[in-house]
C-alpha cells in the first residue's frame, strides 16, 4: 500500500514537470499588474508580488527542483557504488583508504560545505549545483554499500565466480552488485530527496541561480517579499507543499523497498498479519 501511494505522488510530479509546461505555455517569469491576487479563476494559486502566476511557477519549477534532485542521486550514487563495492571487495589498504575518505565526508557537516562550495561557483547553474550537492551526498550510500559487500563477498557464488577465473571487476559488477540492488534503490531514493531539500535551502539562501525558476527560489523571493507578514499564503505554501509531497512520495516507495526485500521486516509484517 505504501508503495502504491508513493509511486502515484510520484507519477503526478513527473508528469507535471514533463507535461506541466507544454499544457499551460505561460512564461513563469511574465509580469502582470495583477500582484498579490489571492486563488481566483484567472490565477488558481494567485499569483507574486510582480503579478507573476504561482502555479505556472509551480509547474516550471518542478522541472528544475525534480532535475537537480535526480542528477544529484545519479552522481552521489554511481561514487557510492564504486567507492562502497570496491572497498568492501578488496579489503586491505584499498578498503583503509576509502573508509578514511568516506569517514571524513560522514563527519563534515553537509549543509555548511554545501553552502561554502555554491558560494566558490563560478557558475550556479542546475549542473553545478546538482554536482556540489553529490559531492557531500554520496558517502552514507557508499558506508551502507561496504558494510552490504563486506558480508557478501564470502557466499557460495562468489567464491564460486573467484574459483572460476573471473577477476575482481567483473565479481563486484555482474555477481555483487545485482544482489545489492535493494539497497542501492533505498539509498538511491534517499539521495533524491536530501538534494531536493539542498537545493530547497540553497535557493532560497539565494546560493542557487535566481534566475532560473524553482521551488526554492520561489521560497526565495517569497521571503524577500515578506510574503508571511503580508498574509500572502498562496505565495509560499504551494512549493512548500511540493517539496513536502515528492518527499513523502520517495520516502513512501522507500519503506515500500525496504519491507520487500528485507526478510526481518517481511517475517514481522506476516506475523501482524495472522495476529
Amino acid at each position: 500500500m505504501k508503495i502504491r501511494i508513493g509511486i502515484g505522488i510520484l507519477v503526478f510530479f513527473v508528469l507535471m514537470a514533463l507535461f506541466g509546461p507544454l499544457l499551460i505555455g505561460a512564461d513563469p517569469a511574465a509580469t502582470s499588474d495583477a500582484g498579490l491576487q489571492g486563488p481566483s479563476a484567472a490565477h488558481w494559486l494567485g499569483t507574486t508580488q510582480t503579478g507573476q502566476d504561482v502555479l505556472t511557477q509551480i509547474v516550471y519549477g518542478s522541472r528544475v527542483s525534480m532535475g537537480v534532485g535526480l542528477l544529484s542521486a545519479v552522481i552521489a550514487t554511481a561514487f557510492a557504488i564504486v567507492v562502497g563495492l570496491v572497498g568492501g571487495y578488496l579489503g586491505g589498504a584499498v578498503d583503509e583508504v576509502l573508509s578514511v575518505l568516506t569517514n571524513i565526508f560522514l563527519v563534515l557537516p553537509a549543509l555548511p560545505l554545501i553552502i561554502v562550495l555554491a558560494g566558490y561557483l563560478p557558475q550556479r547553474g542546475v549542473a553545478s549545483v546538482a554536482v556540489v550537492i553529490a559531492v557531500t551526498g554520496w558517502a552514507w550510500g557508499a558506508r551502507v554499500l561496504r558494510a552490504q559487500t563486506l558480508s557478501v563477498r564470502r557466499r557460495d557464488f562468489v567464491e564460486a565466480a573467484r574459483a572460476g577465473g573471473e577477476g575482481p571487476i567483473r565479481i563486484v559488477f555482474f555477481e555483487i552488485l545485482p544482489v545489492l540492488l535493494p539497497v542501492i534503490a533505498t539509498s538511491f531514493l534517499a539521495t533524491v530527496v536530501g538534494a531536493i531539500l539542498a537545493e530547497a535551502g540553497l535557493s532560497f539562501l539565494g546560493l542557487a541561480d535566481l534566475s532560473t525558476v524553482s521551488w526554492g527560489s520561489m521560497l526565495y523571493f517569497a521571503q524577500n517579499g515578506q510574503a508571511l507578514l503580508i498574509g500572502a499564503w498562496w505565495w509560499f505554501v504551494p512549493p512548500g507543499l511540493c517539496i513536502a509531497l515528492i518527499g513523502t512520495g520517495l520516502a513512501l516507495v522507500n519503506f515500500g523497498i525496504d519491507e520487500i526485500a528485507n526478510p526481518r521486516l517481511r517475517t514481522i509484517k506476516a506475523r501482524k498479519a495472522r495476529a
